[in-house]
């Protein structure tokens, strides 16, 4: 059984594109319970598809929930100011200590 714990610390390096997500927490109150599927990933951004279209969130400004495998996760935003290279790089250097 994966802990919360280590499951959220591996999420920080894992493509989280194709996942729900769901803004609990932002500097700009227009994007609180903003929901929708992350279709894209930049260092700085979410791209995400919603209702209304596609929207995109700047990551260093949010605290979002995302389901990985079955577990509703709270991640800051600030945590993820990586490209995905470069977090799928630290995971394997972590790995390989």
């Amino acid at each position: 059984m994966v802990k919360k714990s280590e499951l959220l610390e591996n999420s920080l390096y894992l493509s989280l594109i194709g996942k729900e997500l769901e803004v609990l927490d932002s500097k700009n109150p227009y994007l609180i319970g903003l929901k929708g599927l992350i279709v894209n990933e930049t260092k700085n951004l979410f791209v995400i598809k919603t209702d209304k279209g596609m929207k995109k969130i700047v990551k260093h400004s949010i605290v979002f929930k995302v389901n990985i495998k079955g577990k509703n996760l709270k991640i800051n935003g600030e945590l993820l100011n990586l490209d995905i290279v470069t977090r799928i790089k630290k995971i394997k250097i972590k790995r390989s200590d």
